[in-house]
C-alpha cells in the first residue's frame, strides 16, 4: 500500500516557510526518534540547504525509542555538515531547555546584544512540536493533539531578549518515495486517518516487530511468536483481548487498532522502527538493478 497525505493547507505553509527560512539563523528540525529519516521531510532539507541554514535535529520521543538505535542515529547525524543532533523528550523540560544553547553554538555569529538569535522550529505532523514549544516559551501557546496537522499558521514568540522562535505547521511533502517509509509514518500516526488503513499498517508493524523485537511482543500479548507472521500476529491480539466479531471470527480491525495504539503509546516497550544501517540497506536494495527472470533467460 502506498501511503500519501498532504492536506491542502501544506502548499501555503511551505510557500511560507520558504520565505521565513531567509530572514532566520537556525533550523530546529523535530523528528520522531523512532524513525528518524522517514520523519525527515525533504522539503526541510531543500529549502535549509538552499539558504545554508544550519540544522538542529531533535530526536523527540526518545524515551519511546530503542535507546541503542537512537545512539546510532545521533553519531549518524552529527557526522553531517552543519548539523548538530539530541535526543530527548519534549515533556522534560530540563532537557527541552538545552534546545537554545545548541543553536547557539551552530550560529556563534549571533552570540552578542546587537541581534536576536532567530530560530524556526519545523517538522512533519504530531512529532510532538507543540508540546516542545510549549515547553521552550514556558506557556501554553501551541495548541497540543493527539492528531497530524493541529497547528496551520506560522506564529512568532520571544523565548528572550535575545532569541526568538517561529513556529511553523506540520509539513509533510507530496509525494512519499518509499512505500516502508509512509508505513512507519502511519503506524506513528503522522499522517491523517483518511490516508491509510489500519490493518494493512498493522501488519506491517507486526512483521516489524516479529523480525526485531520478538520479545517485547510475546511479553505484551502473552503468546509465543515462533514460527508465526504477521498476520497471526495480530490475529493472537484479538484473541487475547476477546475481540470478536459476530460468529466468533477473530476482529482483525479492532485488534489492528489495538496493537498500533499499544506501539504509539509506548506499551510494547522501546521500539524503534529502523536504524542508519536498515535504512542504508532499503536505499541499496531499492537502488539494487532488477534481476532478470527466468522467462528472459529462456529467451536469450
Amino acid at each position: 500500500m502506498a501511503i500519501q497525505w498532504y492536506p491542502g493547507h501544506m502548499t501555503s505553509a511551505k510557500k511560507k516557510a520558504a520565505e521565513t527560512m531567509a530572514s532566520v539563523d537556525v533550523v530546529i528540525e523535530v523528528l520522531d526518534a523512532r524513525l528518524p529519516e522517514a520523519s525527515t521531510n525533504p522539503v526541510v532539507r531543500e529549502l535549509r540547504l538552499f539558504r545554508q541554514r544550519p540544522c538542529l535535529k531533535v530526536l523527540n520521543k526518545a524515551d519511546l525509542a530503542d535507546p541503542e538505535a537512537t545512539k546510532a542515529w545521533i553519531d549518524y547525524y552529527n557526522a553531517q555538515d552543519g548539523v548538530k543532533a539530541i535526543a530527548l523528550s519534549s515533556k522534560n523540560h530540563g532537557d527541552v531547555a538545552r534546545i537554545p544553547a545548541f543553536c547557539q553554538r551552530l550560529a556563534p555569529h549571533r552570540n552578542d546584544n546587537i541581534k536576536q538569535l532567530r530560530m524556526m522550529i519545523m517538522g512533519i505532523p504530531n512529532v510532538g512540536k507543540s508540546t516542545l514549544m510549549n515547553a521552550l516559551v514556558k506557556r501554553k501557546i501551541a495548541k497540543v493533539g493527539d492528531e497530524p496537522a493541529v497547528t496551520k499558521s506560522q506564529q512568532i514568540h520571544q523565548i528572550s531578549v535575545r532569541q526568538s522562535i517561529i513556529d511553523t505547521p506540520g509539513l509533510m511533502w507530496p509525494k512519499i518515495e518509499h512505500p516502508s517509509d509512509g508505513l512507519m509514518l502511519a503506524a506513528s500516526h503522522a499522517v491523517g486517518r483518511n490516508a491509510i488503513i489500519d490493518e494493512e499498517v498493522a501488519v506491517f508493524l507486526a512483521g516489524l516487530l516479529l523480525a526485531r523485537y520478538p520479545a517485547l511482543l510475546a511479553a505484551r500479548y502473552g503468546f509465543s511468536v515462533d514460527g508465526i507472521d504477521a498476520v497471526a500476529v495480530v490475529e493472537g491480539v484479538a484473541k487475547r483481548r476477546a475481540l470478536r466479531m459476530r460468529g466468533g471470527e477473530p476482529d482483525f480491525e479492532k485488534a489492528s487498532a489495538v496493537l498500533l495504539q499499544d506501539y504509539r503509546d509506548g506499551k510494547l516497550g522501546r521500539i524503534s522502527l529502523e536504524t542508519p544501517e536498515t535504512r542504508r540497506a532499503m536505499l541499496a536494495a531499492k537502488s539494487a538493478p532488477a534481476r532478470p527472470s527466468v522467462a528472459d533467460d529462456d529467451d536469450e
